[in-house]
């Protein structure tokens, strides 16, 4: 049972006592609880941002004395979803003897190096560049938040003026400095020269407090971040306007939404120059407020304070200049009138980044927008996948609120140019990304997949999304798509009911695809069924279902999804589920093999066709999928058993042994041969791959 016996209004009490009692006295996993609640309210943190700390007497193994150790969130973590693995365990008496060697700010990438001198706990996540804030500081649990209305007061013009009107004499006060450290020994020196303080406000950054139980500092920060945001809200009381009040009025919902699934395809292309991107939307009240403000065109240019923030959202956004109201359904002429400010921009970056580098500085990197913003409608953002561009996004909204504080408060300043450079292109986070894992084949592509709900188009899905892709599931059964939907994890998968007989249903869950994340790169026309009737029982029912599911559903599915990618311009692919039955003639199969036919001879249609946009068109067919194959749960078993003069129950092991390998056919594999034609035969289109453990009737040559 919660104990609600704190009220909060700007931030949310997630302390549950029983939780924590179940803990014992284990100070690790009450940090580490302390940690995830934090991490849970991105008004506190957003993902990634701030680390948390406990210190702790442990045996030492070399000597069997005592000592204490200090257990932090180690490099690139997230307090959220904190746990023992990412977190790192320090002698705390051994960080503190680096100040001995420490010799200046020109020492703080060696200093780095040195924290491994001062593991404790072998199975450590690599230190982070802050450790030394926490292991200079005495306290038993300290956390470093970046609270929106703490980096409101730290970003404040007069912050420290600020800071001792809120909280008097109770909270210390130091200048920007980029983490490492010295900001250690500031942090240290601040303390000294104000015994007492229950935290220290971070100019420009963010904030530390601290407690000697878990629990303790746990309150310690609500309360601290409570005051700031009950000032901040007194003082736009006081105001009346927000961001110089509205200037620009929201389009409705409706409108805003169909205006953003219309651009995001082209916003994509142009902001994957270098890169292939995948986006977001957000049109929450809070990006509205400020994106349709009289005071957007003087803050956009200003650029995010918190280093946290523009490391994921570039320093500035882009501002499209578009109207509102502006019909984006010519686009080539929004492509050239969009083309400039994204040149514009990027020559920005590129002057920015040779102003302000250095001799050792990385080289630079992609210099298109990661945020972009469209007045009346809402806020892009671009990045390299669901994740990181989802929090990009969450960051700039953290970014609105640090603007819309400090302007309340007195008015927003940002860190200089060349600061925010030294954080952009630090050696230190030039090496934390070289660390990352080496990106899938199908990253920063989105999948588009019929029939999903499960069998063949399911396994398809599953095969594209381990390869890196996103997943747009798609089907008519809703309750079927719900169940698949949910087996992935968060920013890997959407699912959009589509019926492909009707346009506007294959209009709509387009429509998903591009709002989720930006547009699509592959398309794979699973949906189907089978039916398997001799001519004279073939009704033109019959005839007419197939003919609308597997081959206009493939037109249309081909037509829409075409105009998709010419406005992205990034080339990709359409892939059609045939069967060996549209090369090989059998009994009782007229209907359904006629229109798998179709569906092939459409893709050799098709490749010719759009060869010149990069629109890699093919066919994979399967054939005998029956264990997993939903298209085996109707009447066609019991056709092909008839037709093959077998019972159902002898067809898997009928189709197993008259292929050449001799080989059970599953979904699994029809969805490697998806991946071969999608993730390896990059210069492959008009191709036919058979999946079908070898049918000498079925060779196509």
């Amino acid at each position: 049972m919660k104990t609600n016996t704190k009220a909060f209004k700007y931030v949310d009490y997630l302390w549950d006592q029983d939780k924590a009692d179940a803990l014992g006295d284990d100070q690790v996993a009450l940090f580490l609880y302390r940690s995830n609640i934090l991490g849970a309210d991105l008004r506190i943190t957003n993902y990634g941002g701030g680390n948390t700390s406990c210190k702790t007497i442990e045996k030492d193994p070399l000597t069997n004395k005592e000592v204490e150790v200090m257990w932090v969130k180690g490099s690139g973590g997230d307090i959220g979803t904190l746990n023992r693995a990412g977190i790192a365990g320090l002698y705390t008496s051994r960080l503190r003897d680096l100040k001995k060697v420490y010799k200046g700010l020109h020492d703080e990438d060696r200093m780095v190096g040195l924290f491994n001198h001062c593991i404790y706990d072998l199975d450590s996540k690599a230190p982070s560049i802050d450790t030394p804030l926490h292991g200079l500081l005495p306290f038993a649990h300290i956390d470093h938040l970046h609270p929106d209305a703490l980096i409101a007061v730290a970003a404040a013009k007069d912050s420290q003026q600020v800071t001792k009107e809120i909280w008097g004499d109770t909270m210390g006060w130091v200048p920007w400095q980029k983490p490492g450290f010295d900001l250690g020994l500031q942090l240290e020196q601040c303390l000294a020269d104000n015994p007492g303080i229950r935290g220290i406000v971070l100019g420009s950054h963010g904030l530390f407090t601290w407690g000697d139980t878990s629990y303790e500092s746990y309150i310690n920060s609500l309360e601290v971040i409570e005051m700031a945001s009950e000032y901040i809200a007194k003082k736009i009381k006081e105001n009346g306007k927000v961001f110089g009040g509205q200037k620009v009025e929201s389009l409705p919902a409706a409108e805003r939404t169909e205006k953003a699934a219309q651009l995001m395809p082209l916003l994509r292309g142009l902001c994957s120059s270098e890169n292939r991107m995948i986006g977001h939307f957000s049109d929450t009240n809070v990006v509205l407020q400020y994106i349709n403000s009289h005071d957007l065109e003087r803050l956009a240019p200003m650029g995010t304070s918190c280093p946290d923030h523009f490391l994921r959202t570039k320093i500035q956004p882009l501002v499209l200049t578009l109207d509102k109201n502006q019909d984006l359904s010519d686009t080539e002429a929004i492509r050239k009138n969009l083309e400039p400010a994204f040149e514009a921009y990027r020559q920005e970056y590129v002057d920015y980044y040779n102003t302000c580098k250095k001799e050792n500085s990385p080289a630079i990197r992609d210099a298109n927008p990661v945020i972009i913003i469209y007045p009346g409608v809402g806020m892009f953002s671009f990045a390299k996948n669901k994740q990181t561009t989802r929090v990009a996004n969450e960051f700039y909204i953290n970014a609105i609120n640090v603007m819309r504080g400090a302007e309340a408060i007195t008015a927003y300043t940002s860190l200089p140019r060349q600061e925010a450079f030294d954080i952009e292109y630090w050696l230190l986070e030039e090496a934390k990304l070289q660390r990352m894992p080496k990106e899938l084949p199908l990253s920063r592509k989105v999948a588009f997949v019929t029939g999903a709900g499960g069998g063949i188009g399911k396994a398809i899905a599953d095969k594209l999304a381990a390869e890196g892709a996103n997943v747009v599931l798609t089907d008519i059964n809703e309750e079927s798509l719900i169940e698949a939907n949910a087996t992935y994890k968060r920013d890997v998968s959407a699912y959009a009911i589509c019926d492909v007989t009707n346009n506007d249903s294959i209009a709509s869950a387009y429509k998903t695809a591009c709002i989720e994340f930006g547009g699509v790169d592959i398309i794979v026309h699973s949906a189907g069924l089978a039916i398997s009737k001799a001519l004279e029982d073939t009704t033109d029912k019959d005839w007419n279902i197939l003919q609308n599911i597997l081959v206009k559903g493939q037109f249309e599915l081909a037509k829409q999804s075409v105009a998709i990618m010419r406005k992205q311009a990034l080339g990709g692919d359409f892939i059609s589920i045939a069967s060996k039955n549209g090369l090989v003639a059998g009994p009782n199969n007229v209907a359904y093999g006629t229109a798998k036919a179709s569906q092939q001879h459409m893709v050799r249609l098709l490749a010719a066709e759009l060869g010149k946009d990069k629109i890699r068109v093919n066919t994979v067919n399967p054939d005998g999928v029956i264990v997993g194959s939903k298209i085996w749960e109707g009447a066609w078993a019991a056709g092909r058993a008839k037709a093959n003069g077998i019972t159902v129950e002898e067809l898997p092991a009928f189709y197993a042994k008259r292929n050449l390998l001799n080989e059970i056919i599953r979904p699994e594999d029809i969805a490697n041969g998806v991946f071969s034609l999608v993730g390896i035969l990059d210069k492959s289109t008009g191709n036919i791959i058979n999946v079908d453990g070898g049918m000498a009737n079925a060779f196509v040559r």
